[in-house]
């Protein structure tokens, strides 16, 4: 395969455990299309089970189709599961579904692979969309080396700290606003408190490209590791890699929570939100949900710092997940009608009004800041989420040139099983099953044969 160029919109400033089948009826609002123009059309939506869908499952049949006439099926799978269905479906052509839930990791590599609608026509002819309002950085993630976008941004995130305030005064310790990782590992050391059963920190174990290897490659960024130079030689085993890696797998034995193998996003979300660990390392979209009194015990006592560091300026991710319409869909007007109001500004200000202000699916458009009330009810953290995605950088994430886009992903399509399978190493260290050399050096001889391809 020939070697991953850098696209042109890359370049200059870049300032989850239970499937759940849902058939709902559907939708209202921005761009959209107006009322009945769907009458009788039932669309498929394959989607991630996370806090921000499960609430677009919830409000999409008294709103949508209510408006439209289009009923939309969901499917909703954690994480893993959903990673491994999409790709199955939209790789073999299989059709079954007309929208689903892809990334930023995907959306270039499918884009060129012919597998996606281009939504850009779309977006443009639709006069109540807004496309120029969509954040820049999270629509270079989506699109392909034409320029077009190929999946519609449903929420951006980057990655910070979370900590407990509480916990943090009673020991009288002070959050900086950029913390290091040293001191991060100081303070879980200084905060676990096993009989109590609040654990120093969460850290994500669940073997998983887009689970384990999220937060850990960019402790690897920070701390001068790449998985692979810019003439591709892979480095899983470098120096540098190794001290990262051992650097968070000692973090999460020592101070981490029980059950740290099999712990991912939900995981965490359920433990910190319950007040059983005292920071957590994660996606900067988990804050809404912290800060809703409804689902989280630490709502009102979460603080926020950008992602930890050791030897770069900034370490976040850029992420989004995003809604992408197939080729095989042979409901492409409806699947975009669905589309266009589930990313539009109207959405936004139905969950704001209905759900919660906090639960807003934020980070993908520029007046969503703008929103007193989001601004007021995301006051905690909506600047340094959006400054954190403006702050992400793709291109160069680390101390040295990179041969293909991402901070926490390699963007090549050999990356999700080559980072699943190191991952599972990597997890098996966390269990104390095998050493973290053990684990790399087999994590070396997979990317040895990734780089074969490339070079």
């Amino acid at each position: 395969m020939p070697r991953t160029r850098t696209p042109r919109r890359w370049r200059g400033p870049l300032a989850a455990a239970l499937a759940v089948g849902l058939a709902t009826t559907a939708c209202s609002g921005a761009g959209g299309g107006s009322s009945g123009d769907g009458e009788g059309k039932t669309i498929t939506v394959l989607m991630v089970g996370n806090p921000q869908m499960e609430d677009l499952a919830k409000v999409t049949a008294d709103t949508f189709t209510k408006d439209t006439g289009i009923t939309v099926r969901f499917t909703i799978l954690p994480e893993n599961e959903l990673r491994d269905k999409v790709t199955q479906d939209v790789a073999t052509q299989g059709g079954q579904y007309d929208v689903a839930t892809i990334g930023a990791y995907e959306a270039p590599i499918w884009a060129g692979n012919g597998w996606l609608h281009e939504l850009s026509t779309y977006a443009d002819a639709d006069t109540g969309y807004d496309k120029g309002d969509l954040i820049a950085p999270v629509v270079a993630s989506l699109s392909g080396s034409d320029d077009k976008l190929y999946a519609a941004p449903f929420y951006g995130e980057s990655s910070f700290l979370m900590y407990n305030k509480d916990l943090f005064a009673a020991k009288g310790l002070t959050m900086p606003e950029r913390p290091t990782w040293p001191q991060v590992a100081q303070f879980a050391a200084q905060l676990d408190d096993k009989q109590a059963g609040v654990a120093g920190i969460c850290l994500r174990g669940l073997p998983g490209w887009g689970e384990l290897f999220a937060p850990l490659t960019t402790v690897v960024n920070t701390f001068g590791g790449t998985w692979f130079e810019q003439d591709w030689t892979p480095k899983v085993n470098a120096p540098e890699f190794t001290e990262a890696t051992t650097f968070y797998v000692d973090l999460v034995r020592k101070h981490g929570q029980p059950g740290a193998p099999q712990a991912g996003f939900t995981e965490c979300l359920n433990t910190f939100g319950q007040g059983k660990a005292a920071m957590w390392y994660d996606a900067t979209s988990a804050a809404g949900t912290l800060e809703d009194a409804n689902s989280s015990t630490v709502a009102g006592k979460v603080g926020y710092a950008y992602a930890p560091i050791h030897r770069t300026d900034s370490s976040g991710w850029l992420w989004t997940w995003a809604l992408a319409m197939p080729k095989t869909t042979k409901n492409a007007d409806a699947a975009w009608t669905f589309i266009s109001w589930a990313t539009g500004k109207e959405y936004e200000k139905l969950i704001g009004s209905s759900l919660g202000w906090s639960r807003v699916p934020a980070g993908k458009r520029q007046s969503t800041y703008q929103l007193p009330e989001y601004r007021q009810s995301a006051q905690p953290f909506a600047d340094l989420t959006l400054k954190s995605i403006q702050e992400a950088d793709p291109v160069n994430p680390g101390v040295q040139p990179r041969p293909a886009l991402g901070v926490q992903f390699v963007g090549i399509p050999e990356f999700a099983d080559l980072g699943t399978k190191v991952s599972q190493e990597v997890s098996a260290a966390i269990a104390g099953q095998v050493t973290v050399d053990r684990a790399l050096a087999n994590g070396q001889r997979l990317a040895e044969d990734v780089a074969s391809k490339h070079r």
